[in-house]
């Protein structure tokens, strides 16, 4: 009988139509209606995305700091990362928050599109605000203090203060005693932070010193004819090419840092410490407050929507997110063409768009920090956006990536790494710690 029919609407165009009509679209609707939206609803399921997320919110700075090295203005780099950071949303909001059918007190993404949730919308785009000003901030950040100490003064900051708010927020589902001794190490990897990028620094001023190229007024004297030398890495790849086997200074040495501010499009050589650090303390103040209007905007604990009106899903809440996240960073971005800060060259939209030095590079960085801050925010709503935080490792990512591509604490002293020793181990326990006290969110 199968046969017969197939053999039958092959004798007639129209019969096709039917055919996808028929059985086929039957199937296809029995396997949707089997389906429903895809939820994180389990401790393992929340840990497997947050380690996800911190792979990835560790690696894409490394990737932007590398562009910066290598003289790409970072109005440019962060026009390109704001586009495929918001993209990374809308496809999370396409699959797993449209994947089947809506559940109980739980509408999918088009669904909730139409109904009356704007205050919920409205803490969801404040949180992306202030997510879009920090990683504006980070980007001059990373060329003043270096991606390491970035990493951790900012994400240590994010965890004593987000992490604080969030345990309130969240009716207290995390364990307060292993959660707050975490809290605790956090800031203590913070002072330690300070202290790494204090002696690098005077490391840093002693090799230039001594090699005789550092200015009265510490600006850099021009490097001439410094002889090309092998490096100890098997690839050059601050070099634009990615290809040749051969930089003309060993990493770590004044030759090598007098090269780098040659090349680089931020100017920081003759800046104060404090400039750097402020710009990081602020950064930090703006991460901490990301997480915080999340969790309001997916749970309302502030009681804004109306009666019978469902809590934000939490690809809906991100799409909103990355919505003003997008337009706060473009908006800016265009504005510092043509009144750039920090000594960072002037430019001009047609030139950015014909800058294609390292676009693949900036679209790949808005990719991997789209989907590492939905990834933190589908583990947080599973198992507490106060254990989320435990993704603020991302320094410990970012550390790798800044020592193995970047030669960052090469030929430093003792006292360097003995304190960036403690800092890591600090920031493990701290991590360890968040991670147990992970408790888990009722979603009836």
């Amino acid at each position: 009988m199968a046969m017969d029919h197939v053999l039958a609407c092959a004798s007639s165009p129209l019969t096709w139509h039917e055919v996808l009509q028929g059985p086929l679209l039957s199937s296809l609707s029995s396997i949707r209606a089997g389906l429903t939206m895809y939820l994180i609803e389990d401790k393992g399921g929340a840990i497997a995305v947050m380690l996800a997320s911190l792979l990835f919110l560790g690696t894409w700075p490394a990737v932007l700091t590398l562009l910066e090295r290598r003289g790409r203005l970072p109005q440019h780099t962060y026009l390109d990362y704001s586009l495929t950071n918001l993209l990374a949303a809308v496809l999370i909001a396409l699959t797993f928050g449209q994947l089947g059918d809506s559940k109980d007190g739980m509408p999918n993404f088009f669904t909730q599109l139409s109904q009356d949730n704007w205050p919920s919308v409205l803490f969801a785009m404040a949180g992306g605000v202030v997510l879009s000003v920090g990683n504006l901030s980070t980007q001059y950040a990373w060329a003043y203090v270096g991606l390491s100490v970035t990493e951790v003064i900012s994400s240590s900051m994010v965890v004593v203060i987000g992490t604080t708010l969030n345990y309130f927020l969240d009716n207290r589902i995390n364990k307060a005693e292993i959660l707050f001794a975490g809290v605790a190490c956090f800031l203590v990897a913070v002072i330690l932070g300070s202290a790494v990028h204090a002696s690098n620094a005077a490391d840093n001023e002693e090799k230039l010193n001594a090699s005789n190229k550092l200015g009265e007024n510490g600006s850099v004297e021009p490097s001439k004819g410094v002889p090309d030398k092998v490096s100890d890495a098997p690839m050059d790849l601050e070099n634009p090419s990615g290809t040749k086997h051969v930089t003309r200074a060993e990493a770590g040495t004044a030759e090598y840092l007098i090269e780098l501010e040659e090349r680089r499009s931020i100017k920081v050589f003759g800046s104060s410490t404090f400039i750097g650090l402020g710009i990081v303390f602020f950064s930090g103040v703006c991460f901490s407050l990301f997480s915080p209007a999340f969790n309001l905007a997916t749970n309302d604990q502030w009681h804004t929507l109306k009666d019978g009106v469902p809590h934000l899903v939490v690809y809906t809440a991100f799409f909103y997110f990355s919505i003003s996240c997008f337009v706060i960073g473009i908006g800016l971005n265009i504005l510092f063409l043509y009144r750039p800060m920090a000594g960072v060259p002037k430019s001009s939209f047609k030139a950015y768009i014909n800058d294609w030095k390292g676009r693949q590079w900036a679209l790949l960085a808005g990719l991997l920090c789209g989907f590492g801050n939905g990834f933190q925010f589908m583990g947080g709503q599973a198992a507490g956006y106060a254990a989320a935080d435990a993704v603020q490792a991302l320094p410990l990512v970012s550390t790798f990536w800044g020592i193995l591509l970047f030669g960052e604490y090469r030929k430093s002293s003792r006292k360097t790494y003995i304190l960036l020793g403690f800092m890591l181990f600090m920031f493990i326990a701290a991590v360890a710690t968040l991670m147990a006290s992970s408790g888990h969110r009722s979603t009836k």
